[in-house]
C-alpha cells in the first residue's frame, strides 16, 4: 500500500509497505428504516443544485475562508515539497526502553518487505538494530499525512509503526490522581508479589480469542431462531471496603490451586479455583480413615497365620 525508500544517511533502500494487521471484528451491522425495515442509502447530495449526485463528480476542497474554497487534486500532493512523500526518512536512533511513552502510542503496524536490490543494505541494518538493541526514529508521509513512526527488527524483516506526534496526545494532568505517596507494608508487598508472580509466564496469543464478538453471535443466532435470550446474572457489586491483605491471600492461594503446574492463571481461573476450594477440602475430610480401616480389613486370615506362626514354634520346641 506503499512504496518507496528507507533514507539511511546517504544509503538508499528502496521498500514496500504491507498492512500487518486486519479487524477481525466480523460483526457489521446496517442502517435500517424501523417501519419496514429496509436498508437505508447514504446519498451525496449537492444543496445548491438539489439533487443526488455520483462520487465520481466529487473533488477534494480546503476552505480557505468561509464557504470558500480551493481545490487540491492527487497531482498537487504529489508536488508536496517533503522528503518523506516517497521516503522513510530516518531521524534517529534510541533505547525503546525508555521512559518518554510517546513510543507507547501506536497508530497503525506495517510490514517492510525491501527490493531485490536493496536487500544487503536492508539486512544489514536490522541486524546493528537487533545487536545494539535499538528504534528507528523516523517520518514518513501515508495517505496524505505525515507520520512519526518506529522502525524495529521483527522476525524475518521490520516493522514500521506509526506514533501520535506528542501535540496529539493528552497530559495525563487532565486526570484525577492523587498526589499523595502511600506507604505500603512489607507484607502487602510480599504477598502482591507472590500473586504476579502465580500469574507470570510466557505470552502465548494463540491462546486468546475475541470472546465478544461470539457471544454476540449467539445472541445474533438466538433472534434469528426465534428464541428467547437469556440475560446473564449480574456481577456481584463488590463493597465499599475491602481488606487489602485478605484479597491478596486470598488471590494468591486461588491462584496457586488453579495452577497446579507453572502454567500461569487469569483471574478468571483464580476465582474459579477459590471457589472449588471448599468443595475439595470437604471431599478430602469425608476421604480420611478409608484406607487405614481398608488396610486393617485386608490383613485377613493370611497375617494372622503368620503372626501365630512364631508361637507355634515355641510351643513345639
Amino acid at each position: 500500500m506503499w512504496k518507496g525508500a528507507i533514507q539511511f544517511g546517504l544509503v538508499t533502500i528502496p521498500v514496500k509497505l504491507y498492512l500487518a494487521t486486519e479487524s477481525k471484528y466480523g460483526v457489521s451491522f446496517h442502517m435500517l428504516h424501523e417501519k419496514d425495515l429496509s436498508r437505508i442509502q447514504m446519498k451525496i447530495f449537492c444543496p445548491v443544485d438539489e439533487k443526488v449526485i455520483s462520487r465520481n463528480e466529487t473533488v477534494k476542497g480546503y476552505e480557505w475562508a468561509p464557504d470558500q474554497y480551493v481545490v487540491i487534486t492527487d497531482e498537487d500532493l504529489e508536488k508536496v515539497p517533503l522528503k518523506t512523500i516517497r521516503s522513510i526518512e530516518i531521524e534517529q536512533f534510541t533505547k525503546p526502553e525508555q521512559e518518554d511513552g510517546h513510543v507507547r502510542f501506536v497508530k497503525q503496524a506495517y510490514y517492510v518487505e525491501p527490493d531485490k536490490i536493496g536487500r544487503k543494505a536492508f539486512y544489514l541494518l536490522r541486524q546493528v538494530l537487533q545487536d545494539e538493541e535499538l528504534t528507528a526514529i523516523c517520518k514518513v508521509v501515508i495517505k496524505d499525512r505525515e507520520a512519526l513512526a518506529a522502525l524495529d527488527p521483527f522476525a524475518e524483516t521490520m516493522l514500521l509503526t506509526t506514533l501520535h506526534w506528542p501535540d496529539e496526545i493528552r497530559s495525563t494532568k487532565e486526570l484525577d490522581l492523587p498526589g499523595e505517596d502511600y506507604d505500603f507494608k512489607p507484607a502487602e508487598l510480599q504477598m502482591a508479589r507472590q500473586l504476579v508472580s502465580a500469574m507470570t509466564g510466557e505470552f502465548e496469543p494463540e491462546k486468546y480469542k475475541d470472546e465478544y464478538r461470539e457471544a454476540l453471535m449467539k445472541v445474533i443466532d438466538a433472534k434469528v431462531e426465534g428464541k428467547q435470550i437469556v440475560e446473564p446474572q449480574p456481577a456481584e457489586e463488590a463493597g465499599n471496603l475491602i481488606d487489602l491483605m485478605a484479597a491478596l491471600e486470598a488471590s494468591v492461594n486461588a491462584a496457586k490451586d488453579a495452577r497446579g503446574g507453572k502454567k500461569p492463571v487469569s483471574v478468571q481461573e483464580a476465582k474459579k479455583a477459590r471457589a472449588e476450594r471448599p468443595a475439595r477440602a470437604k471431599e478430602a475430610k469425608g476421604a480420611e480413615g478409608k484406607p487405614a480401616r481398608a488396610g486393617r480389613a485386608g490383613r485377613g486370615k493370611d497375617a494372622e497365620e503368620r503372626e501365630a506362626r512364631p508361637a507355634r514354634r515355641r510351643k513345639s520346641a
